[in-house]
């Protein structure tokens, strides 16, 4: 179990002679907690089938951390899909790159489907989300070409920025002000093309990017617009189209990128754009030209999710009702709620005088051990100060869950002496999250 008690120390970086000192040490990414074996806090076992309840711990919880938006993991006919796939293909097939031996009139079906849902005239897939965002950025972007990108842009779009070895300037998350500023001062010495990059749905906050006024800013400024939308494909927009599509933009946003990983509960990613830039990236992009074709298994399960997703405006009314009726029994209870448009709810509550570490190791233990699981969000991802749940409503959860979770919510803030209230500066705090 991790120790509380030791997880706020602070250990010094240093410099190791040999290359594997360091793995003996507690530094690294959560270095404590993997010092500690931990594995209640970080990579906790969980059984394999994602649901609205899981047992974990030896008890049963009511899941609010899986993306399982949808309810789609669930789905017999994803399932009888998939079942069928395997029994005609096998799990390896096809064999070898789409470069060589692995495309196939299967795949390239599901990227003209794909292209026609997103109204792109082309798409290309990816086996891993993650991946895709690497290999679309590096493919496009060159040592001459600059990216504008916002501050809370997800790791894969910081790493692909890094792989391309473009220029990198950041702008202030979703400020129009600050990223027209930074576009400004690109296009003083400006040498190759500019490519400004977001999300389109803040997965951690739950917040949408403001792509009306982002696109626009592209259009003055000549640069091209790469939204990645992974908590907003198959979520928000018309049929699940997305969140430019919410937004009333999507024929604006240059390259966009969804994944299969949220909404979809499988794996694997798409970029579409035009025929000519989806042509590039098929030949140039490294983390797909250079690894095994999607198995047919994914692809053809991914065909049926696809169908289900545009047909299941009924599913999205009951996580919108979820999502609803979570936020506002929350509220209720003085809890400060983000404001983002997404289904995602998240839970700020201020630390005061405590550690942000103390604070989300007492509050995400005592949920755990009552039957509520939720995962704390600290600095630096959020300001020092504060600590924030992220929960994730889905089509699955029921009326009870939500109940018991509000409930416990109560207990806990009764409990602790919990004051909720997020005021004066710690509400100066919440709203730079937001870019407000």
């Amino acid at each position: 179990m991790y120790d509380e008690k030791t997880a706020t120390q602070e250990t010094e970086p240093a410099i190791h002679r040999d290359l594997f000192d360091k793995c003996r040490t507690d530094e690294g990414n959560f270095g404590i907690m993997r010092a500690q074996n931990d594995h209640y806090f970080t990579r906790p076992t969980l059984p394999p089938i994602p649901g609205r309840r899981m047992d974990f711990a030896d008890r049963e919880t009511i899941m609010w951390s899986v993306n399982n938006y949808l309810g789609l993991a669930d789905s017999e006919e994803v399932k009888q899909a998939a079942i069928e796939a395997v029994q005609e293909y096998g799990v390896s097939a096809p064999m070898g790159s789409r470069m060589m031996t692995g495309n196939t009139a299967f795949h390239q079906s599901l990227e003209a489907s794909l292209a026609e849902f997103t109204q792109k005239e082309a798409a290309f897939l990816f086996n891993y989300g993650y991946l895709g965002v690497l290999g679309t950025i590096q493919s496009l972007v060159g040592p001459e070409d600059t990216m504008v990108m916002d501050k809370l842009a997800h790791a894969c779009i910081v790493d692909g920025a890094f792989l391309s070895r473009g220029q990198l300037r950041v702008f202030k998350h979703n400020n129009p002000e600050n990223l027209e500023s930074v576009l400004k001062h690109v296009n003083k010495n400006r040498k190759g093309g500019v490519l400004i990059l977001t999300e389109g749905v803040y997965g951690m906050t739950g917040d949408l990017a403001v792509l009306p006024e982002i696109a626009a800013l592209a259009r003055k400024y000549d640069a091209r617009l790469f939204v990645d939308d992974a908590h907003g494909w198959g979520v928000m927009g018309e049929h699940g189209r997305g969140t430019a599509d919410y937004l009333g933009v999507q024929d604006e946003v240059d390259v966009y990128f969804g994944t299969f990983a949220k909404a979809f509960a499988s794996i694997g990613g798409f970029a579409s754009a035009t025929n000519e830039v989806i042509e590039w990236i098929t030949y140039n992009a490294r983390t797909q030209v250079f690894a095994k074709s999607l198995p047919m298994v994914y692809v053809q399960s991914l065909r049926k999710a696809l169908e289900l997703v545009q047909a299941g405006d009924d599913r999205r009314e009951r996580m919108w009702q979820n999502s609803t009726a979570l936020k506002d029994g929350l509220r209720e209870l003085g809890y400060y709620i983000g404001p983002g448009e997404s289904p995602i709810c998240s839970v700020f509550i201020p630390t005061h005088e405590e550690t942000v570490e103390t604070v989300g190791v007492r509050t995400v233990q005592y949920l755990r051990e009552r039957g509520i699981f939720v995962t704390a969000i600290v600095y630096p991802v959020i300001p020092l100060g504060l600590c924030m749940f992220r929960m994730i409503p889905t089509t699955s959860h029921k009326q009870e869950d939500i109940d018991e979770t509000i409930r416990v919510f109560k207990q806990m803030r009764d409990e602790f002496g919990i004051d909720p209230t997020i005021a004066g500066e710690d509400l100066v705090k919440v709203k730079k999250v937001f870019g407000t």
